[in-house]
């Protein structure tokens, strides 16, 4: 899968967050047997920068931990590309997650647990949301919070 990562925090985020960042959007898109073209945009930013985003976005005037943007929301064909055999050559771009990376750590101490496993825990959950996984009835919750487990535990994320 192509990640494309953007670090967009006040200090920057690590060399490993970066790597997990990657490795779990790899692992993600295996366990949902995504096409090997599949994209993904990852940004990691600070608390402000997301409150901006929440803001203008979903009309929450404050920090979130994380967004996810999704290129198509339905399952209808993408309306600039007409032609069915130069859409199969294009990579597939599931859209864009944005990650407070003060969140994460604000969280991670919260929980009493690693930043690594809060970090892992927001891609995977964003990355989910972008492949039409939601938490909204109790049965699509089950789905998606035992989704997420089988992938941060596959990474050795868990609790």
């Amino acid at each position: 899968m192509d990640l494309e990562l953007f670090d967009q925090t006040t200090e920057g985020a690590s060399a490993e967050q970066l790597q997990l960042v990657r490795d779990l959007i790899a692992l993600a898109g295996k366990t949902l047997k995504l096409r090997a073209d599949t994209e993904v945009s990852v940004t990691l930013m600070n608390n402000d920068a997301i409150q901006k985003i929440n803001e203008q976005y979903r009309g929450v005037d404050r920090p979130t931990d994380v967004i996810s943007f999704a290129m198509h929301d339905d399952d209808e064909a993408d309306p600039i590309i007409m032609d069915p055999e130069l859409a199969a050559e294009m990579p597939l771009n599931l859209g864009d997650i944005m990650i407070s990376i003060d969140k994460v750590a604000e969280q991670a101490a919260f929980l009493h647990h690693s930043p690594a496993r809060e970090l892992g825990y927001l891609v995977v959950h964003g990355f989910l949301h972008l492949n039409g996984y939601d938490h909204l009835q109790p049965a699509d919750e089950a789905e998606m919070f035992g989704l997420q487990r089988q992938i941060l535990d596959a990474y050795g994320l868990k609790k």
